[in-house]
């Protein structure tokens, strides 16, 4: 074989071998950049400022209802099953945001999962699926479900509410027990 053959063969190979290694690179760098849903759902960021008292409003954060009720002063509900009648205003697990007070849990019920109801004229949810009943406050006043609803992380901007991100009001929840 001759030089100049040997030469191109080489060439020719190296650029073909160079053209694969640069498709694998690109490739595995596709594979390690987060899709934008991901990124999205990171963080989600909610003005309540416009919420309106007793009218609860549902956004969606990984995928999860995220359920926000600005609570009137009398949350005490119509009936409570177990007698933690209490009204609901004065609860710790509420946020405190410009004067208001907020609801913000996981709209999903802790027993199997199903989305409670709000009936705001009983300042209570409901679960359908097996009769579960929960305060505007997000505590259990009717059994099957074993635990409150789910407060997920947040932090306070103003009359903003970032969710996903830990803010020192979350965290001391965490460290009273009451959300985590």
């Amino acid at each position: 074989m001759s030089d100049r053959r040997q030469f191109i063969t080489g060439a020719g190979l190296a650029a073909f071998t160079g053209l694969g290694a640069l498709g694998v690179l690109y490739g595995a760098r596709r594979t390690w950049d987060m899709l934008p849903s991901v990124k999205a759902a990171g963080f989600t960021t909610i003005d309540v400022s416009a919420a309106q008292e007793n009218v609860l409003v549902t956004e969606m954060w990984r995928g999860k209802p995220v359920f926000i009720l600005r609570l009137p002063k009398d949350a005490k509900p119509a009936s409570a099953p177990n007698g933690n009648d209490a009204n609901s205003y004065d609860d710790k697990r509420l946020l405190e945001i410009a004067g208001n007070k907020y609801l913000v849990v996981i709209g999903l019920c802790t027993h199997l999962g199903c989305i409670p109801a709000y009936f705001g004229e009983e300042k209570k949810f409901k679960c359908a699926c097996h009769g579960g009943e929960f305060s505007a406050s997000g505590e259990v006043l009717k059994s099957p479900p074993p635990s409150p609803l789910v407060i997920p992380p947040f932090k306070i901007d103003g009359t903003k509410l970032v969710l996903g991100e830990q803010g020192p009001e979350y965290k001391k929840l965490v460290a009273d027990g009451i959300a985590g």
